[in-house]
């Protein structure tokens, strides 16, 4: 079963400095129907305009994925980390039993646009860390890249989640096969392709149920994100 979540459905919100979209209920944004998907609870598309960001706040028991698709993302943290965050690469933050960061667009010209994932841990009380990891964009053209893993495999990044995170290319025919019990969440995150007869636009989203393929089809190149969830 797919249940396609339109990129207009989402909550929306403009603030200036943050044009931002909410899959899920996050913030001011709240739909009781609209909550989650397995472990995932947030997924935010984020457009921060230069200089501004997210002053130093906290977290805690929740894992959390950025992914840039252009400009820069400026990370520091709690734990002394002090990084750039740049399109190719990918952050993974357990917030543990506790983290504090913050997040700004250090262009004084660029926007920066970029998805936010947080995935519910696998346990709480974790101890926090931080990881951030450049993955080739050659390595996704028409296959799936691994990105993060319970357990690192393929030098992913290591998360606290029995969930696996795959970016891609699409352009021709791409397929996935889901593993009994498991779900998948497909996000759009630019170009257009086909889900059988369904057009998917940047933007939207696909939970997955009960499906052990799905096959993708793009005439032009497509960048997708796709989660394998338990």
């Amino acid at each position: 079963m797919f249940k396609i979540r339109r990129s207009a459905e989402r909550g929306h919100f403009d603030h200036g400095w943050l044009d931002t979209y909410h899959t899920f209920s996050f913030g001011d944004y709240y739909d009781p129907a609209q909550m989650d998907f397995r472990a995932l609870r947030v997924i935010n598309e984020d457009r921060v305009a230069p200089g501004g960001g997210f002053g130093m706040h906290g977290h805690r028991d929740m894992e959390i994925v950025t992914c840039v698709l252009s400009g820069a993302l400026e990370h520091k943290d709690s734990l002394g980390h002090g990084e750039v965050l740049r399109p190719g690469e990918m952050q993974h933050m357990s917030a543990g039993r506790g983290i504090r960061h913050s997040e700004f667009n250090p262009s004084a010209t660029e926007p920066v646009h970029l998805y936010q994932i947080w995935l519910m841990p696998r346990t709480n009380g974790l101890t926090p860390s931080y990881s951030q990891k450049a993955f080739a964009k050659d390595n996704r053209q028409g296959q799936w890249q691994l990105v993060a893993s319970p357990d690192g495999s393929a030098g992913s990044l290591k998360i606290e989640q029995d969930a696996k995170v795959y970016l891609a290319t699409v352009k021709g025919q791409i397929d996935f096969t889901l593993a009994s019990g498991r779900y998948g969440w497909l996000q759009v995150m630019g170009g257009e392709l086909k889900l059988g007869s369904e057009l998917l636009k940047a933007g939207d989203g696909v939970a997955i149920s009960e499906e052990p393929k799905i096959t993708l089809l793009a005439d032009s190149p497509a960048e997708v994100m796709l989660f394998d969830l338990s």
